[in-house]
């Protein structure tokens, strides 16, 4: 009985490269942009990078799966955890379930740029706990195409894995 390879033999095996200019920034409103790379469907991970003006306050909310990110520019933090700043090269991890505010600070000049891996769904909250609104890799790549299209963009060069072909 033969032991079965570890390298793939079928299926995705070459990598996929896409430039800075490949996926565009879509306006998503209150000087904020974001450019999404990838989205797995299948592992409901969704992969952004975001844009967001001084003085920014992101909806209050919690992923139902883990978090990762890091800045490339400017500065953040949660309103939970002032302390803990985020600034160029700074790494975060959040585990599920972590409820949080994401701010830019006021008197920053020029934007916050990070890059985000998210696994599962991002549910915003009111004060009180209550959900107002639920995003995941699905929502989120039709949001995307739809900017894309009302501004005039591109999408076509988003990875995107597990979309079933249209018939």
């Amino acid at each position: 009985m033969s032991t079965p390879p570890i390298i793939p033999l079928h299926g995705l095996t070459e990598a996929i490269h896409v430039s800075e200019t490949d996926v565009p920034f879509v306006d998503s409103g209150n000087g904020s942009s974001m450019q999404l790379l990838q989205v797995d469907l299948n592992q409901g991970l969704w992969i952004v990078k975001t844009r967001m003006p001084g003085g920014q306050e992101v909806a209050k909310h919690y992923h139902t799966g883990s978090v990762f990110a890091v800045t490339i520019q400017g500065q953040w933090f949660y309103k939970e955890y002032p302390e803990y700043i985020n600034s160029p090269g700074s790494y975060l991890y959040e585990p599920a379930g972590s409820v949080h505010t994401l701010m830019t600070p006021k008197d920053q000049e020029g934007i916050t740029e990070t890059w985000f891996a998210i696994y599962g769904a991002n549910v915003n909250v009111d004060e009180d706990g209550n959900v107002t609104s639920i995003t995941d890799a699905q929502s989120i790549l039709a949001a995307y195409r739809a900017l894309c299209e009302a501004q005039g963009l591109s999408s076509d060069k988003v990875i995107v894995n597990g979309e079933q072909a249209a018939s």
